[in-house]
């Protein structure tokens, strides 16, 4: 009667490993993991200062066509004699192309004034153009700042999509980590009960003369054993809560500690693909062209396309010519006519072109350098996902097999335990079974983690946002 006793209580001992926590406990699934890491963390919260400081950028290169408004004036009077009183007013716009146009008046007195600065007593008005007809005509500092300055801002976007991706990997590798850390402890604890009530139930059959005295000094060695592995299983957890934390904030840059309470979503695995946004990816179909990097590189090379055609622009004379309509009664309709005019004519041309054959020289080596990069990075990316995919579907069988071998263990260990009870059996064997099936729950785990990480790497590769 007093075998069958333990016996029923040692097959009740091997419910504890399926055993759920305190539904009383708090539950911090991935998803909801993950939207506290991409609202609050900081360095996504840098990283969209990437956009702002981009947009900046671009505000400031739009400067460059703001119409302005000069005044130069001047006066020098000594011993009571007005030498001259200039006043010179400029109104200037700015053109997409090398073209300004330009308002001005003009007004100057004084006794000793340069006679090329006299004007009517009323002022003189101009209204005019300014054109470079062949160096900056077509593509000029202030058009290639403005549209690489746009450029900069679609790769800032792509470039932050970058960042914020890698730090939502590293979050989510994290929290796995601290997954599977829990469910190690899990099963110390479960094998820990397993071992106590196999060494109190020894310990009574020994008191009362069934077992002999060498069968508690080895239950007594499985349970110091368990405790052990269960103390280091603890620590470790620890460990990874505390890394888990270093991802959680709130607003104003508050980092959040978790509580003891608190524990991973043990059916993370159900909704895994949702959540880190892979599901029913297709790698045939997958177009490497919308990834993020390939993006990023295309607006790069396409603002050195920019720079390389400023370059060769700068090969060419500068051939500036202003013309200026000139009147004293601006009001009166068509006072401005080709009699009275001021125009000009300004030529440069560097002998040699060494700066600029040279300008043009390191622009189209920064060209090849970023088109190397894009077809390296094409195929790296190509085949990182293959790799990834073909691993996923490997960790899938791999799991598949280890569940069947720890299902086959704990029968093994059930049916020997019957046996140890009986009198068929020792208690070495039913340790050494033990033994086998906490090291492969083990090792199930640690492939179930492996399996979520593979998943998060292809998350990262695709640069996939949540």
């Amino acid at each position: 009667m007093r075998n069958i006793v333990l016996l029923l209580l040692f097959l009740f001992c091997q419910n504890i490993a399926a055993q759920v926590e305190n539904p009383l406990d708090s539950v911090l699934s991935l998803d909801e993991y993950l939207g506290y890491v991409k609202t609050f963390h900081p360095i996504v919260k840098q990283a969209n200062l990437v956009v702002n400081e981009s947009e900046a950028k671009l505000l400031k290169a739009r400067g460059a066509f703001d119409p302005k408004l000069e005044v130069d004036y001047n006066r020098k009077k000594f011993k009571k004699t007005e030498y001259y009183d200039k006043l010179n007013a400029t109104f200037k716009i700015p053109t997409w192309y090398g073209v300004e146009l330009k308002a001005n008046f003009e007004e100057n007195t004084g006794e000793f004034l340069n006679p090329e600065f006299s004007v009517p007593t009323d002022g003189l008005y101009s209204a005019g153009v300014s054109v470079s007809l062949a160096r900056g005509l077509l593509i000029n500092e202030r058009m290639a700042m403005l549209k690489q300055a746009k450029l900069f801002t679609q790769q800032a976007q792509a470039d932050q999509q970058l960042l914020v991706n890698e730090i939502l990997y590293e979050a989510s590798v994290t929290y796995f980590t601290w997954l599977k850390s829990y469910r190690n402890k899990q099963v110390y604890e479960s094998f820990l009960a397993n071992a106590k009530l196999r060494f109190d139930g020894i310990k009574k059959s020994y008191k009362e003369g069934d077992k002999a005295a060498i069968d508690t000094l080895e239950a007594g060695l499985t349970l110091n054993t368990r405790k052990l592995d269960l103390e280091k299983a603890r620590i470790t957890y620890v460990k990874s809560t505390l890394e888990l934390s270093n991802f959680l904030w709130l607003t104003n840059n508050t980092p959040i500690e978790l509580k003891d309470t608190m524990r991973p979503d043990l059916t993370t695995s159900n909704r895994i693909d949702d959540i880190l946004n892979v599901s029913g990816f297709d790698n045939a179909t997958f177009d490497i062209e919308t990834h993020p990097k390939i993006q990023s590189l295309n607006f790069k090379y396409e603002s050195l396309v920019l720079n390389r055609r400023l370059k060769q622009n700068n090969l060419l004379p500068q051939v500036d010519v202003q013309y200026n309509f000139l009147t004293q009664t601006p009001d009166e309709v068509g006072t401005f006519n080709t009699q009275n005019y001021k125009a000009g004519l300004n030529i440069r041309f560097p002998l040699f072109l060494r700066k600029e054959r040279g300008d043009l020289r390191l622009a189209k080596l920064k060209l090849q350098d970023v088109e190397f990069e894009r077809v390296s990075t094409r195929v790296t990316l190509r085949n990182k996902i293959n790799a990834i995919t073909q691993e996923i579907e490997s960790f899938q069988l791999q799991n598949r097999l280890t569940e069947e071998l720890v299902k086959d263990y704990e029968v093994l260990l059930q049916a020997e335990e019957r046996k140890f009870f009986l009198g068929e059996s020792s208690l070495f064997l039913v340790n050494s079974r033990e033994a086998k099936l906490i090291e492969n729950k083990i090792k199930a785990i640690d492939l179930e983690n492996k399996y979520f990480k593979t998943k998060a790497s292809l998350f990262n590769i695709m640069a996939n946002m949540l």
